[in-house]
């Protein structure tokens, strides 16, 4: 009842306030080779002919607007089109700095639509681009950048869970990687998972964030490493004009935000956040309670008009507790209770990246440092005086360096650079099911890549040509950089106005994560001649339609082929089944025999922006299957959903309301039941506290569909100078139960019949409530 009041009392006074307050964008125009200002360009508001064109020095001003959600548009005979990211103007006026590019399309008469969708001629396919509105106002997702790319295809997401795991076209959570204006990030997520990538809450200040390239295959040859995702985050600079402040309040966290400038030629981003999320979980009787903080800055200097330095830090901090309190928790909480371990994790990335421009070339160095410290620790029935069932303490480090040059000539581009990078791994773990063991490990790894771009004079065609290749010191299996060479080809032709057939093919590596490579046994390295660079062919066709401006229609087929796929020794399945849950993914015997393969088609329709709405609607069909030595046929991996269908929206209302809603529809998993024979003989159940799954029938189980609506309201109230905003999200609004694999517990009891063996429990697993959340949010 308090929650229905407070909501009541939320929309009766939002109803009755309104303030008229306008705004005005600013800022200048240069030549993106020249850096010099460029005069008489015409600067619009996209999608509406209010506007101007810069003075003698490039300098623009477009006055009187109203707070809102905006995108610029620069064009000039000559030169390439130019669409910003979207961004709000709320509290203060906007100044923007906008380079334009010469084009080398003729003139012509083919009336082909220019919009804000992107596409290169590196990745003309596979390409999404994530804006301000998709993240901002995004329904269930909690502002968390990895929730919000489970709208787009190909993304599966957990049914009613906790984690936003990124499994993208069929493949597991540890093959994708993050970068933050060029500076690589280890994970996005606050209590990741090691040697995977994925967590229940994101790390990231999403205020931050101008717009998110999303790459899902025909990945760039200077981002290696990789082999279904890439998210390359681009962020904000502060405000070279104004100082600004920014004050959230949610259900589960508060957060802190500033940007402004020092000078003339240094801008700065700075951002803190403190959860109380183990208080929304206690009150829901979860079985865990997480406390995370974060912290986040960006410092630009422009030291002149061709040289320019960034540094960026990211660092998190989390611990979680067990909620040991047992009254009134269900059987299955009690199961979780039972394996999950506390966990205590910092991690943090630094970076600088320096660019040089000069004139056809621009040459990039990026230098970064990142760690991860992980600490589990469990005890039996959790009580320290039964004894430690696992004490896991590790760190990772990395040290990176990157140069790349590009240069345009005509109608060609040509990418090149070299990386090389020193990685520390250690570990010293005591534990009932992870053999003890104490290892340091470093290893130094390095890549050369290279890119040659073509677009023909009447943008009919564009092409591209990669090659990358990477090897380290770790062992003699992967030190020869001709044993990795990584070709990739991509091609775009217009068919006729507006209809485009897309196309990639490519070979991609991926090493295999520090707790394999670092994996002890009696003092060896037992995974060191039995490993290898995983491997993965990749073929991408696809057709795109723009019927306008504001609308992209996309058919895409993909198919994905793996060699030398890590297999584990003891279970006989793939390692990329593992790692969608809070344990540690690779701590143990495992070689690269396995192979296997993804393949599916995705359905895209996106309307940007036009008419206050935004709208995607997205469904994939997809296959991940997998098999081994032994094996004559295919059997599905975890990541095997087959039916993923999402519908997601938002509108502007007047008076400054919004609505966003998300509805997601995914396939049932396949699952592997228990081994009760094995589980049940109390030498197991007492050493590892835990069932043991029937590896011999693995994933010969699929779970039920599963369907979930997302709402959101907002109401913002804009003042001179300040803005005040509200929210209310409600989280699976219809209240949708998924039924999940029935657990398996040990009561205790030894059995009357065999007293070698407990008597076991079976726990039925369902999930899935109503979360309502509210939301404050201050800027001035």
């Amino acid at each position: 009842m308090r929650r229905i009041f407070y909501l009541i009392l939320f929309i009766a006074i939002s109803t009755t306030l309104s303030f008229a307050v306008t705004h005005t964008i600013s800022g200048r125009v240069i030549d993106k080779k020249s850096r010099e200002p460029m005069p008489y360009i015409n600067v619009v508001i996209w999608n509406s002919t209010t506007g101007t064109t810069t003075d003698s020095l490039g300098y623009f001003s477009i006055k009187n607007l109203a707070p809102g959600v905006y995108r610029l548009q620069a064009s000039f005979i000559g030169y390439n089109t130019y669409f910003s990211p979207e961004f709000q103007l709320s509290s203060k006026n906007k100044f923007f700095e906008i380079e334009i590019e010469e084009s080398v399309e003729q003139l012509k008469e083919v009336n082909v639509v220019a919009g804000p969708f992107k596409k290169t001629a590196e990745t003309p396919i596979a390409l999404r681009v994530i804006g301000f509105s998709e993240i901002e106002k995004s329904a269930g997702s909690g502002r968390d950048i990895s929730r919000v790319i489970q709208s787009f295809p190909g993304v599966a997401s957990s049914p009613a869970g906790y984690r936003n795991d990124l499994i993208v076209r069929g493949g597991g959570p540890s093959e994708n990687r993050f970068y933050i204006d060029g500076v690589e990030i280890p994970n996005i997520n606050h209590f990741a998972t090691q040697g995977a990538s994925g967590g229940p809450v994101g790390i990231l200040n999403s205020d931050f964030i101008r717009e998110t390239d999303f790459y899902s295959g025909a990945f760039p040859a200077s981002k290696g490493n990789v082999l279904s995702s890439v998210l390359d985050f681009k962020l904000k600079d502060g405000s070279t004009q104004e100082h600004n402040r920014k004050f959230a309040l949610g259900s589960s966290d508060v957060a802190y935000s500033m940007d402004g400038h020092v000078g003339e030629k240094v801008t700065y981003l700075f951002s803190v956040r403190q959860s109380y999320l183990q208080f929304l979980f206690k009150a829901l009787n979860l079985p865990f309670l997480p406390t995370f903080n974060d912290a986040q800055f960006k410092v630009k200097v422009k030291f002149d008009k061709k040289n320019e330095l960034t540094l960026l830090g990211l660092g998190a901090i989390d611990d979680m507790k067990l909620n040991t309190d047992t009254v009134g928790q269900t059987d299955g909480n009690k199961y979780i209770l039972s394996t999950l371990p506390t966990i205590k994790q910092n991690t943090y990335t630094l970076g600088a990246v320096y660019k040089h421009f000069a004139g056809s070339q621009v040459q990039t160095l990026v230098l970064s440092t990142n760690k991860l410290n992980n600490s589990n620790l469990k005890y039996f029935g959790n009580e320290e005086s039964n004894g430690i069932l696992l004490d896991y303490n590790s760190y990772e480090q990395e040290t990176k360096l990157r140069f790349e040059n590009s240069s345009s000539f005509g109608n060609f581009r040509l990418i090149s650079g070299i990386n090389g990078e020193v990685a520390d791994y250690y570990n010293n773990t005591f534990g009932q099911y992870i053999p003890a063991y104490k290892t340091n490990l470093s290893i130094f790894k390095y890549g050369f890549f290279g890119s040659l771009l073509f677009e023909n004079s009447n943008g009919h065609f564009t092409g591209s040509f990669a090659l990358r290749t990477d090897a380290n010191s770790y062992s003699a299996l992967m030190n020869n950089p001709i044993d990795q060479l990584s070709p990739r080809l991509s091609a775009s032709y217009r068919l006729r106005e507006n209809f485009y057939l897309n196309a990639n093919v490519g070979r991609y590596y991926q090493l295999p994560a520090y707790t394999v490579l670092g994996y002890q046994n009696g003092g060896n390295f037992v995974n060191k001649s039995m490993v290898n660079y995983l491997q993965s062919d990749q073929v991408v066709v696809g057709l795109e339609q723009r019927p306008s401006r504001y609308i992209r229609l996309t058919m895409e087929g993909f198919y994905k082929k793996y060699d030398h796929a890590l297999l584990s020794i003891k279970d006989k399945i793939p390692l990329a089944s593992k790692g969608a849950d809070y344990d540690i993914l690779g701590t143990e015997e495992v070689n690269s025999n396995a192979d296997g393969r993804a393949y599916g088609v995705e359905l895209l329709a996106r309307w940007s922006g036009y008419k206050n709405l935004n709208f995607i609607a997205a469904y994939t069909l997809v296959r991940s299957e997998f098999t081994t030595p032994d094996r004559s046929d295919y059997i599905p991996t975890s990541w095997d959903n087959r039916h993923l269908l999402t519908i997601t929206g938002g509108y502007e209302f007047r008076r400054n309301w919004s609505l966003g809603l998300k509805y997601r529809l995914i396939g049932g998993a396949p699952y592997t039941r228990w081994n009760e024979s094995l589980s049940s003989l109390k030498a197991n159940w007492d050493k590892l506290n835990r069932p043991i799954l029937d590896y011999a029938n693995f994933n010969q189980d699929r779970l039920p569909l599963f369907s979930q609506l997302d709402l959101r309201i907002d109401k913002s109230y804009f003042f001179k100078n300040w803005m005040l905003g509200f929210y209310l999200d409600i989280q699976n609004a219809t209240n949708s139960k998924f039924k999940g694999a029935t657990q398996l517990l040990s009561t205790g009891v030894t059995d009357p019949l065999d007293n070698s063996r407990y008597v076991m429990k079976t726990i039925q697993n369902e999930n899935g409530n109503l979360l309502p959340s509210i939301g404050i949010m201050v800027e001035f």
